[in-house]
């Protein structure tokens, strides 16, 4: 049986930096900006689904929420600034994760990329599932600055001017955003004594 490197790739995930452009207080790798991704985005679908007669897999959603920057096994953390400086920028950096997102498809054994496929190549995950992860993806970004600010990191206030233009146009299409961050965002900047004060189930 041929071997496959595709998990080697994805074990060298928390090897990745993010922010690397910008000082921060507390290190972030792309594999823990995935987990965090996916747990919003599996709470989003339960919210969606609960609340706003929805019907998506909470699962699925977090499925492709794990491999969502999968690319970036191959091209590390592009910062968006420098994605999105302008569209010929971005067409090309699209470009290129796609490419890595496809050779990351072709590591996997021949008949197991049938059903990795719409997880792993962006071109090909259902919309309502991307607009989630996307919408998970700001928000996972908007706790990391929030928590930045929290420790006076000047660096990331125009972050969160552009996350909240962002979060605001996003509410608009995805109500469960809305209702995520009346839930969960205030607590996500506690200190630990405030969470087991204000926690009634400790």
């Amino acid at each position: 049986m041929k071997s496959s490197t595709f998990m080697a790739w994805i074990t060298r995930m928390p090897l990745l930096e993010r922010w690397a452009l910008m000082h921060c207080f507390q290190k972030e790798n792309v594999s823990e900006h995935c987990h965090q991704v996916a747990v919003i985005a599996h709470l989003l679908v339960v919210i969606k689904n609960k609340r706003f007669n929805g019907n998506l897999n909470p699962e699925k959603a977090a499925t492709i929420a794990l491999y969502h920057e999968v690319s970036e096994t191959k091209l590390q953390d592009i910062n968006s600034n420098t994605k999105y400086h302008s569209p010929e920028f971005t067409k090309a950096f699209k470009k290129l994760e796609d490419l890595a997102e496809k050779e990351c498809l072709a590591s996997l054994p021949e008949d197991l990329r049938e059903e990795m496929e719409p997880l792993l190549v962006q071109s090909e995950v259902d919309p309502e599932y991307k607009a989630i992860v996307k919408a998970a993806d700001i928000l996972q970004a908007y706790v990391k600055t929030m928590n930045e600010l929290r420790f006076n990191n000047d660096e990331f206030h125009h972050v969160k001017d552009n996350l909240d233009k962002k979060l605001n146009e996003i509410q608009q299409q995805l109500p469960e955003v809305k209702c995520f961050i009346d839930i969960f965002l205030d607590s996500c900047t506690s200190t630990l004594d405030k969470l087991t004060e204000n926690d009634p189930h400790i």
